[in-house]
């Protein structure tokens, strides 16, 4: 394996482009640390090296750091890691690693998720938005049942109304309309909404 280029970018970064494909973000400091040159071989203890003690430390650190600034899915994190452009093997390793401290949990999120959103939006709706997020869908319709067993939909329908002062006895058809839409876009069904609006 050799380097086959360095491209040198700003504030001390640069990229090494490797002839197997993989990518490095490395700091300047650290090109000259382990003497790498554009066109140059880049033997096994080197590349070992640079994987283990600085790139795997430097990913780990920054999983440790995302995940400190908001919950977020294992998706979530691996798209952000994925972002920095990170070896997809050494992504892995700081999803495992943040995962054995119960750092990242898709189902403690998707509890968090739904219980933050429930008195607005339809048990359809968090399940589609938390699919969208990564969420496995077996986690995703655990957590619903959990959360939201038992839950009335038009009650909740005619709680959003109340709150939104909407009198379904003297509203107008463009009220009506806007009112739909309003509670469609929060996904709840046609024939609740029309129940609750007292559609003709």
């Amino acid at each position: 394996m050799w380097v086959q280029e360095i491209e040198y970018l700003e504030k001390g970064k640069t990229k090494v482009y490797l002839s197997s494909g993989e990518i490095w973000m490395l700091y300047r400091r650290e090109i000259r640390q382990f003497d790498l040159q554009e066109e140059t071989e880049l033997t096994d203890e080197v590349y070992d090296r640079i994987r283990e003690e600085v790139l795997l430390k430097r990913v780990k650190k920054r999983a440790m750091y995302l995940l400190e600034k908001m919950d977020r899915t294992e998706q979530g994190l691996r798209k952000k890691l994925s972002e920095q452009e990170y070896p997809p093997d050494l992504i892995d390793a700081a999803i495992a690693y943040v995962k054995s401290f119960h750092y990242i949990d898709d189902k403690r999120y998707a509890g968090a998720y739904v219980r933050c959103r429930a008195e607005k939006k339809s048990k359809g709706k968090l399940r589609m938005e938390l699919i969208h997020k990564g969420i496995a869908k077996s986690i995703a319709d655990e957590v619903l049942e959990e959360e939201l067993s038992g839950r009335d939909e038009e009650g909740l329908i005619t709680e959003l109304l109340r709150k939104r002062n909407y009198d379904s006895d003297h509203a107008t058809i463009q009220e009506k309309r806007r009112m739909y839409g309003y509670l469609l876009r929060r996904g709840f069904g046609s024939n609740d909404i029309c129940k609750a609006l007292n559609c003709q």
